[in-house]
C-alpha cells in the first residue's frame, strides 16, 4: 500500500521543499517560519490564542448558514488539496521533525484523503410510535480546540479539520511545538481549499508559537466548546481535567502474537511491514512480539528476509541505553525511561550508528530475542526496533501480551488461524483496534476496510474517530402527529 519511490526521488522531493522553506526568515525552535512557506503567507495562522479562537467562530458562523451539499463541497476540495499537496506536506513533516519516511507520508496524505469521512457520516436518527415523531439530529458544538501530534502533523490536521468541518463545527489548533511549520502549512492548505469553493477564508486556525500557555488559554476559552487532543498522556490528562467536554488519543504499545497455526512467511512480512511504516511513528503499529516457542526460528528467518537486522542481546542491551534515557521522577524517587528524541522515527541504519552498527538502507528494522522485562517490551519506541519474545503456549502469550499492552487498550495484532486464540486474545487485551493476519495500518483502513483516522481515542471511548465523533445530539418530538401507519 506504500508509494514506492526510490531514493533519488525522495530525496529530490526534499530538497525541493527545503529550498521553498529556506526563502523564509527561521524561528529560533524550529528553523522555520511556521507563518510563511516560500513567500506565501499561510492564511490563519495568527501571533495571539485569542485572535486564533475568534477567527474560528467567525468562520464556524459562516457555514452554519450553509446547506450539507455546500459543506460537502468544502470536503471534496480539501480531499483535492491534500492530494495535490501530499508530497509537500511529506518532504516538509520530515525536514522539519527529522522523523519518518517521505514516500510513507505521502501514502497517509492519500490516505487522509481517500479514506476521511465526509458528511456521510452524519446520520439522523427517527422513531415513530403511537404518540408521534421524534427526531435525534448530529449538531456541531461550534468551535473545536484541538492539539496535534509532532508524528503525523499534517495528517492529523487535516483529518481532524475534514471530520470537524463534515460535522459543521470551526476548528482551532495548538499543534506540537516540534512540528509548527508542518501543521501549520495543513491548516493554511484546509482554509485555501474551503475559501477556494466559497467557503470563509479562515475555517480552522492556529498560532505562530504554540505554548503550554497558549494551550491553556485555548483550554479556558468559553467559545471553545470541544477539546480534541492527539498525544502523549501529559496533554491528554491536561485536556480530560478541562472541565470541558474531551475526546482523548492516547498512547499504545501493540503487541503481537503469532501462534503455530500462522501462516510464518506472510505473519514475518506483515509484522516488519507494519512495524517500519513511517519507522513505526503511527501509534497503531506493532511495538514487540510473542511468538510459539515451535515457529519462533521460522518468524526470525522471515523476518531478516525483508529487511531486518537480528541483534545480539547484548546489542540489544547497548541500544536500549541509546534510545531510551533514564529520568529520575522528583516526586517518587523512582527511575523512568524517556524515548531519546533523536532516535524516535529515524531510519533504522541512522540508530544503529549510534552503537557502531553500520547497515545499508535496506535494512529497516532491528529485532532482538529479549526477555519479557526488556525496555523493547516495556517501552514503546517509535522507532523501527522490535523485540521479540518466546512463548510456551497461547496462555503464556496472552498473558504477557496484555501486560505489555498496560492497560492502554489501544490497539492489538495476532497472526493466527485458530478462531478460539483469535478470539481469546481479543476479549483479553480489549484494545480499540484488533488487526488479524495484517500489517498493523490495516487498522485505520489502509489495505483494510474501514474509513481511517489519526485521533484513536482510547481513553474516552469514541474509537476510531470520524465526523459523528465531533457532533452533539439534539432532540425534536412531535407528539401525536407525523405518525402515517
Amino acid at each position: 500500500m506504500a508509494v514506492n519511490l526510490t531514493e533519488a526521488q525522495v530525496a529530490e522531493v526534499v530538497a525541493k521543499v527545503v529550498k521553498e522553506l529556506v526563502t523564509s526568515a527561521p524561528v529560533a525552535k524550529t528553523g522555520w517560519d511556521s507563518t510563511q512557506y516560500n513567500g506565501r503567507r499561510l492564511v490563519g495562522i495568527y501571533d495571539k490564542m485569542e485572535d486564533a479562537i475568534a477567527a474560528a467562530e467567525k468562520g464556524y458562523k459562516a457555514i452554519r448558514s450553509m446547506t450539507v451539499a455546500e459543506r460537502e463541497k468544502l470536503i471534496t476540495s480539501i480531499r483535492e488539496y491534500c492530494r495535490a499537496e501530499a508530497d509537500v506536506m511529506a518532504a516538509l513533516g520530515v525536514a522539519e521533525t527529522k522523523m519518518g519516511r517521505v514516500d510513507h507520508k505521502i501514502a497517509k496524505h492519500k490516505l487522509v484523503a481517500d479514506k476521511t469521512p465526509g458528511t456521510e457520516d452524519i446520520v439522523a436518527e427517527a422513531k415513530t410510535g403511537d404518540c408521534g415523531l421524534t427526531l435525534t439530529e448530529r449538531a456541531p458544538f461550534g468551535v473545536v480546540g484541538a492539539i496535534t501530534p509532532s508524528t503525523n502533523p499534517s495528517e492529523t490536521v487535516i483529518c481532524n479539520s475534514m471530520g470537524m468541518i463534515a460535522a459543521g463545527n470551526g476548528v482551532v489548533f495548538n499543534p506540537h511545538p516540534g512540528a509548527i511549520a508542518t501543521s501549520n502549512y495543513a491548516v493554511d492548505l484546509v482554509n485555501r481549499a474551503v475559501h477556494a469553493v466559497g467557503g470563509p477564508e479562515v475555517l480552522v486556525a492556529s498560532v505562530a508559537k504554540p505554548t503550554l500557555e497558549s494551550a491553556d488559554i485555548m483550554y479556558k476559552h468559553p467559545s471553545i466548546k470541544l477539546l480534541v487532543c492527539t498525544g502523549g498522556p501529559g496533554v491528554v490528562r491536561a485536556v480530560l481535567s478541562s472541565g470541558k467536554k474531551a475526546i482523548g488519543a492516547g498512547a499504545g504499545n501493540p503487541p503481537v502474537i503469532v501462534d503455530d497455526t500462522a501462516d510464518i512467511e506472510k505473519a514475518a512480512k506483515d509484522i516488519i511491514d507494519g512495524c517500519t511504516f513511517d519507522n513505526n511513528l503511527p501509534c497503531i503499529a506493532e511495538k514487540e512480539v510473542f511468538v510459539f516457542n515451535g515457529v519462533a526460528d521460522r518468524l526470525i528467518s522471515g523476518m531478516l528476509k525483508n529487511g531486518c537486522i537480528l541483534l545480539t542481546r547484548e546489542q540489544a542491551d547497548a541500544l536500549a541505553k541509546v534510545v531510551l534515557v533514564e529520568k529520575t521522577d522528583p516526586k517518587t524517587g523512582k527511575v523512568k525511561h524517556i524515548v531519546n528524541r533523536d532516535c524516535v522515527g529515524r531510519d533504522c541504519r541512522v540508530i544503529l550508528e549510534k552503537i557502531g552498527i553500520k547497515v545499508g538502507p535496506e535494512i529497516r528494522c532491528a529485532i532482538a530475542e529479549v526477555p519479557f522485562e526488556h525496555l523493547f517490551v516495556q517501552e514503546e519506541l517509535m522507532m523501527p526496533i522490535l523485540g521479540i519474545v518466546r512463548v510456551r503456549d497461547i496462555d503464556e502469550a496472552i498473558e504477557l501480551a496484555c501486560k505489555a499492552e498496560h492497560g492502554n487498550r489501544h490497539t492489538a495484532h495476532m497472526h493466527s488461524k485458530n478462531i478460539d486464540n483469535l478470539s481469546r486474545f481479543a476479549k483479553a487485551v480489549e484494545t480499540t483496534i484488533f488487526v488479524k493476519n495484517a500489517p498493523s495500518y490495516a487498522g485505520i483502513g489502509f489495505g483494510g476496510e474501514g474509513h481511517t483516522t489519526f485521533t484513536i481515542a482510547g481513553p474516552t471511548g469514541e474509537g476510531i474517530t470520524s465526523a459523528k465523533s465531533f457532533t452533539r445530539l439534539r432532540r425534536c418530538v412531535m407528539a401525536d402527529s407525523f405518525r402515517i401507519i
